[in-house]
């Protein structure tokens, strides 16, 4: 739990491409201190049942910008069902060599203050992806 001089994160994963959450997505953490800074790596988990990863660690004192790093591609592998070309209107043709993976990362970077809690699902799809603030 975070304290007054540090932030704590929190994340979960829903695919929405079958409505439910998407389990065993391994998710890094890292931190800086401004932009100037580099990023150290806080530590990682892997989504659990119901898509949450209920184990990051809290990023240190000073922390300005935190980075959730998702590895989507297996999880996406796993999940397809069916080819893309029997998906209605999916392209016929993709750049990406595995199936059900045209993004195989994705990257959130945000802004946090002290004593904030910060949300931050992941909306996942083979197709596309999109992440908000939550509560």
């Amino acid at each position: 739990m975070s304290t007054e001089t540090t932030a704590s994160v929190s994340t979960h994963i829903l695919d929405t491409s079958v409505g439910r959450p998407a389990p065993g997505v391994a998710v890094r953490l890292l931190a800086r201190a401004g932009q100037e800074t580099d990023w150290q790596t806080l530590g990682g988990s892997a989504t659990d049942a119901d898509g949450r990863c209920k184990d990051l660690p809290d990023p240190p004192e000073g922390t300005t910008h935190v980075r959730l790093d998702f590895d989507v591609e297996a999880y996406l592998a796993r999940s397809v069902k069916k080819p893309a070309e029997a998906q209605q209107d999916a392209p016929a043709h993709r750049d990406s060599g595995t199936p059900g993976a045209f993004f195989p990362e994705v990257t959130v970077t945000f802004a946090v203050v002290p004593g904030e809690h910060y949300h931050v699902p992941l909306l996942l799809n083979p197709f596309g992806y999109s992440v908000y603030r939550g509560s």
